[in-house]
């Protein structure tokens, strides 16, 4: 079993910066695929950024292509989402998810992820 913990949302002004964790503890997570999503209040959940396993391709939005990176740490067992040039439309509760998949070719659908945080939420101010 994987326990993923997001940190680092807050209240941030337009074109401002913040950086999620999501931290995975219980297995290692180098292997797995992994992904940022976000829920925005009456809207679906939707995709942000993808990691395939390693680290080593990674997948954007076009909402957020150029603005945000995703990475991760190996020996933290961590992924991150640096989110530059922040948007009052980027506004949302941020998620990560994983899945215990080798795959180079992460889905951008929610329902492909076994493991969610509880969320961490972003809000960017006009």
């Amino acid at each position: 079993q994987v326990q993923l913990v997001e940190s680092g949302g807050g209240l941030v002004r337009d074109g401002g910066s913040l950086r999620l964790s999501c931290a995975a503890s219980g297995r290692t997570v180098s292997s797995y695929a992994m992904a940022w999503f976000r829920q925005a209040p009456g809207k679906e959940r939707e995709f942000v950024a993808a990691s395939g396993w390693n680290g080593g391709i990674t997948y954007y939005a076009d909402s957020v292509k150029g603005r945000f990176t995703v990475s991760r740490d190996n020996a933290e067992n961590t992924m991150y989402l640096q989110m530059d040039s922040l948007k009052p439309e980027d506004t949302a509760v941020y998620y990560c998810a994983a899945i215990p998949m080798a795959s180079s070719n992460p889905s951008r659908s929610p329902t492909w992820y076994r493991y969610w945080g509880q969320g961490t939420q972003v809000t960017v101010s006009s």
